[in-house]
């Protein structure tokens, strides 16, 4: 079993993002996703910005994948997309399924967990496109994967998303700068504050979601350590960490070490509960509401 980075799905400055990623490059992750998938008016990051990164992570080992933006909404953000399609030095992971299309017979790819791969027969028709990897959908139990795994096509890769604030919806809003009483257009990229997402209560004051500009999160945390034992007897060959704002490379080592069995998952999950930003859950993997938590 392989363990993959996902993309960061917040608007960190070009220093913040190259100093996480040289502490990325000593840790012992496999896969790293790479490129801004929510908002394309953050630009502290450029196309070349993101190549240079690249070249260095794979220098150090790593497998580098581009990530797609999940929402297109102009031919500007279509133009972004087919330049990350048509780079011819590193895989591309499609998060829509324009992008899966431009990728036909171009070279693997990975499906990701956006298009809403559900059933054996979408995955052959990615796996017809040129896909090499699904990545599962968030909301996806157990029992659905495995009724899945026997049923994939030749060769192709399974990844589950096992860490991390849970994506779950993007809009042509953008509720960072609303909440701000701005405009989308003149937002003042006030996403650069929230390193981790702005927390949204409920009228009890009770933790409810996070605002990421046009992105919904989940604001608890979704962990499935305790669940990699399971994953392995599946067959699952990635699982995936979505990075956050401090402790990412000791969350990488403690599921590398679940992974090499060198911990327990209860103990792995005991040294992960100080450094997550809200509390655990993980009710999607047992069939039930994602907010709720199956110890």
């Amino acid at each position: 079993m392989k363990l993959a980075l996902g993309p960061v799905q917040y608007y960190w400055s070009k220093d913040r993002l190259k100093a996480f990623y040289e502490a990325i490059a000593q840790s012992p992750v496999d896969i790293i996703y790479l490129g801004e998938t929510v908002c394309s008016r953050r630009h502290e990051m450029r196309e070349e910005d993101w190549l240079a990164l690249a070249d260095i992570l794979s220098s150090a080992g790593k497998d580098v994948v581009l990530s797609t933006q999940v929402l297109l909404e102009s031919g500007a953000h279509l133009n972004a997309m087919h330049r990350i399609v048509g780079n011819d030095r590193y895989m591309v992971e499609a998060n829509d399924m324009g992008a899966a299309g431009l990728l036909e017979g171009t070279g693997p790819f990975v499906a990701g967990p956006h298009l809403n791969l559900y059933n054996p027969e979408a995955l052959q028709i990615v796996a017809g496109l040129g896909a090499m990897r699904w990545v599962m959908p968030f909301e996806m139990g157990k029992d659905n994967l495995r009724q899945m795994l026997p049923r994939l096509p030749e060769n192709m890769q399974s990844e589950v998303f096992v860490y991390g604030h849970l994506p779950l919806a993007y809009s042509a809003r953008c509720f960072t700068a609303r909440y701000h009483n701005l405009q989308k257009d003149n937002c003042g990229f006030r996403c650069l504050g929230y390193p981790d997402g702005l927390q949204v209560n409920t009228q009890e004051d009770k933790p409810f979601l996070l605002f990421n500009g046009i992105q919904t999160l989940s604001v608890k945390v979704y962990n499935l350590i305790q669940q990699i034992p399971q994953m392995m007897a599946l067959g699952v060959d990635v699982v995936r960490i979505s990075p956050q704002s401090t402790d990412t490379p000791d969350i990488i080592r403690c599921f590398n070490a679940v992974i090499e069995k060198r911990l327990s998952p209860s103990e792995g999950m005991a040294i992960l509960q100080p450094l997550m930003h809200g509390e655990p859950c993980n009710g999607y993997w047992h069939g039930l509401p994602g907010m709720d938590w199956v110890p």
